[in-house]
């Protein structure tokens, strides 16, 4: 009896062993599974009133509903987005410090500046949200009324001209050195302004401190409705809905400027855990239908187009892939 009792203890402490090793690899498999337990940062790399802002707090305004937690925006710029951007891929992946991505820092910047403390494909990409379409517009008191107007003026005075920007490199100072490029005339044809975001771009136009700007339609589409601005083309393939009397680009002869079209996604740090990843995209399936997101997301004269992290991945790679090569033959690519 009293060996069948020892060996009887035998297996109950061995069992026990083997439930604290359960117990103890159990996180290792389940990390995430509260995920979110905690409010979540989304850290938008250019300042207050520009696209990524505005794009930030629509994006903030209904995903708690669907992610579980608040969801806090913080504008965190410098560099041309790329300071936001890298303060993103530093943090913990665990989930909650997001990035509002932009083709500015997370698409044109790495296609043209090597020494970035990041690489287009270094984050977690947890979905596509919107398209931005890219307008050219000037004030309303401008002499230039229409894209013509403005490319006879660029090659008839070369460099007198300025337009804002959001920084170098970043879409507000590639789309117009496209024009240029497209109309034979070299980088330097107008003078770059750089100013802190689109928001600010946007009021330097409307006080009149420059005379163009290629800007995504979102910060400056109240401006062109109000009468203060005023639109010269789109660079979508169709007119937009909410200025339809504007031309395209392909309209007017120039289809190659269809490129610069800006986006918003929501990216992680690299190496984020599946389970939280599952989470973003089963809260963005939600968002995608979320009525109050699509209008507002509308209303700030953007598309909404949420799609799946891998073809989020694959669209981002091809805007790098392009503005690369384009950045190659306008002599663009800083080392």
């Amino acid at each position: 009896m009293e060996g069948k009792r020892i060996i009887s203890g035998k297996k109950l402490y061995c069992s026990a062993i083997l439930g604290i090793i359960a117990l103890l690899a159990t996180p290792l498999f389940c990390f995430g599974a509260g995920y979110p337990e905690k409010p979540i940062t989304l850290v938008a790399p250019y300042g207050p009133g520009g696209a990524s802002d505005l794009a930030s707090r629509t994006l903030a305004t209904v995903a708690h509903n669907y992610i579980g937690q608040p969801v806090l925006v913080v504008n965190k710029t410098g560099a041309s987005g790329a300071v936001g951007s890298a303060y993103v891929k530093q943090s913990k992946p665990d989930g909650y410090t997001l990035l509002l991505a932009r083709v500015g820092c997370n698409a044109v910047a790495p296609a043209i500046q090597a020494n970035l403390p990041y690489k287009w494909d270094d984050f977690t990409m947890l979905g596509l949200l919107e398209l931005n379409p890219f307008v050219f517009v000037v004030h309303a008191d401008s002499p230039i009324k229409s894209l013509k107007d403005l490319v006879n003026t660029l090659k008839s005075k070369p460099g007198t001209l300025s337009y804002s920007t959001s920084g170098p490199g970043t879409i507000l100072d590639f789309g117009p050195k496209i024009l240029f490029q497209r109309i034979g005339l070299g980088k330097d044809a107008g003078t770059m302004i750089p100013y802190r975001g689109g928001g600010g771009a946007a009021a330097a136009l409307v006080g009149k401190h420059v005379n163009f700007l290629g800007i995504n339609l979102a910060p400056v589409l109240s401006h062109i409705l109000g009468g203060r601005l005023r639109a010269l083309a789109v660079t979508t393939k169709e007119r937009f809905r909410d200025i339809p009397d504007v031309p395209t680009v392909r309209e007017l002869g120039y289809p190659e400027l269809e490129v610069v079209i800006g986006w918003s996604g929501l990216f992680g740090p690299p190496n984020m855990d599946k389970a939280v990843i599952d989470k973003w995209v089963k809260a963005l399936q939600g968002v995608e239908k979320d009525k109050s997101w699509n209008t507002l997301t509308k209303k700030l004269g953007s598309i909404p187009y949420i799609i799946p992290p891998a073809e989020t991945k694959a669209f981002v790679g091809k805007q790098y892939n392009m503005f690369h090569d384009l950045a190659v033959k306008l002599d663009l690519v800083v080392k």
